[in-house]
């Protein structure tokens, strides 16, 4: 009998919703929610039963049968610091997410909306490599300034399945595997994934390369005086480093494609942005080929942007003398989602208990 998988993907304006079979997705729909029906809630916790039951609203006209399930899924959010893997989904990670332990995001609903939809059924619930997955080498913590810390924020979902892709296609073992994993969305993450483990990546909040409206690595003493400039407030601040800044803040325009469009009409500004953007993605890989310590096994570049052919011809014009690049363009979170349940389901892989072991973070 085949393994039926239930998938959910909170999203700030959305939730994605899949059903698999195995690792067929059989139903995909994404349930939009309007900003008058989302602000009638005091936060995100709040908006469960809402958004449960919107799923099963649409499931239902979809004739789809809850009974078949073997699992649901959902997307996991910000857990606190946590090796990658499947979690099962239990009262203290619901606590966490209810408390905004490590953080308020949409995301944080995945582990919600998949217990409350698998616990009548009596299946697992699960989550796979949440946002807050956090594997570091010491070494990858330290600052400059004692008790403050880089943190692992990035794409590991993505990541990671990206790179178990590339190794299905080569015959290579997933922990026994060295890549640089380049994620090029709305945020740019750089992983350093060595032997299977992220070790490092920059933080794709606050650092590494500007991305379409992130700032990405700033002189501190630079925003230091910005912030006690008396021009702005904690709240304008945090918005012009990571909602207003990058593509937006130099071009208008947080889209790739109309970089292009402009760049391809040889605006000598749009021109100068986007050959910046991809030496700063070079320069970021260049770093975490050099924290592997070993030579990578290959570049592997993923996300919406990896759409664009000059995008992908200026980083390997940069980088292509340090590993095989390999492109996986667009990102396919459902079918992550998906795989990671159905391969402890098929007692592939171990599930994981919640809350995990904290990482050690450097004095």
């Amino acid at each position: 009998m085949s393994q039926k998988i239930l998938v959910i993907n909170p999203g700030s304006t959305s939730t994605k919703v899949s059903l698999y079979d195995e690792s067929s997705e059989v139903y995909f729909q994404e349930i939009s929610h309007s900003k008058a029906d989302l602000d009638a809630f005091k936060n995100v916790y709040d908006q469960e039963n809402y958004r449960e039951n919107s799923i099963l609203e649409a499931l239902s006209k979809e004739n789809y049968h809850l009974q078949d399930l073997s699992a649901v899924v959902g997307r996991g959010g910000m857990l606190g610091p946590m090796k990658a893997g499947t979690y099962r989904v239990n009262d203290d990670m619901i606590k966490t997410v209810q408390n905004v332990q490590f953080g308020q995001h949409a995301s944080n609903l995945g582990c919600v909306l998949a217990l409350k939809i698998a616990q009548p059924l009596g299946i697992p619930a699960y989550v796979v490599d949440p946002v807050s997955v956090d594997e570091f080498q010491e070494e990858s913590y330290m600052t400059g300034i004692k008790n403050l810390f880089h943190k692992s924020l990035d794409h590991p979902l993505n990541c990671r399945a990206t790179m178990r892709h590339y190794c299905e296609e080569t015959g290579k073992i997933f922990n026994d595997t060295s890549c640089i994993v380049v994620h090029l969305g709305g945020g740019i993450s750089v992983s350093c994934i060595k032997k299977g483990r992220i070790i490092d990546v920059n933080n794709a909040m606050e650092s590494g390369p500007f991305s379409a409206n992130r700032a990405g690595t700033l002189p501190a003493i630079d925003v230091v005086n910005m912030c006690y400039s008396g021009d702005y407030d904690k709240k304008n601040v945090y918005k012009k480093l990571v909602k207003e800044a990058g593509l937006i803040s130099y071009l208008g325009t947080n889209d790739l494609r109309d970089v292009l469009s402009m760049r391809k009409n040889n605006d000598p500004k749009a021109m100068l942005v986007f050959n910046a953007l991809i030496y700063q993605i070079a320069k970021e890989i260049g770093a975490m080929s050099a924290a592997m310590a070993i030579r990578p096994d290959a570049i592997l570049i993923t996300g919406g942007m990896a759409h664009s052919v000059d995008m992908i011809d200026g980083i390997k014009d940069y980088v292509s003398f340090v590993a095989p690049i390999h492109v996986y363009p667009g990102s396919d979170e459902m079918k992550a989602l998906a795989e990671g349940a159905l391969r402890v389901l098929q007692n592939e892989e171990q599930e994981l208990s919640y809350p995990p072991c904290q990482s050690h973070q450097s004095a």
